[in-house]
């Protein structure tokens, strides 16, 4: 069993910056691929971007590619998504998922029904 706890979400001018935490607990976190979805109002959750369990290893939403990049600290059981260049199509509550089948080398990477664990969220709002 995995648990994911969000953090780092805020009120950010278009154009700034906020970097989202996402911890997890248990002793198998390297062995995740790790994702963050986000999922705005009256909209689907989709796809931000993911991260293999290594870390070597990274694949991004096209609107976010350049901006957002996903990264994670093994030791520390955390993955992180810095978030640049803000826009106001980004505002939107953000989860992370774990994933323990090996989707980052599947085509599947970006079905968030094949993640086994997902934090709550947290809330990210850009001001125009």
């Amino acid at each position: 069993q995995v648990q994911l706890v969000e953090s780092g979400g805020g009120l950010v001018q278009a154009g700034g910056s906020l970097r989202l935490s996402c911890a997890a607990s248990g002793r198998t976190f390297s062995t995740y691929g790790m994702a963050w979805f986000r999922q705005a109002p009256g909209k689907e959750r989709e796809f931000v971007a993911t991260i293999s369990s290594g870390g070597e290893s990274t694949i991004y939403e096209e609107s976010v590619k350049g901006r957002f990049t996903i990264s994670r600290d093994n030791a520390k059981n955390t993955v992180y998504l810095q978030m640049n260049s803000l826009k106001p199509e980004d505002p939107a509550v953000y989860y992370c998922a774990a994933d323990a089948d090996g989707l980052f080398y599947s085509d599947l990477y970006a079905d968030e029904r094949r993640y086994n664990y997902w934090g709550r969220g947290t809330q990210v709002t850009v001001s125009s």
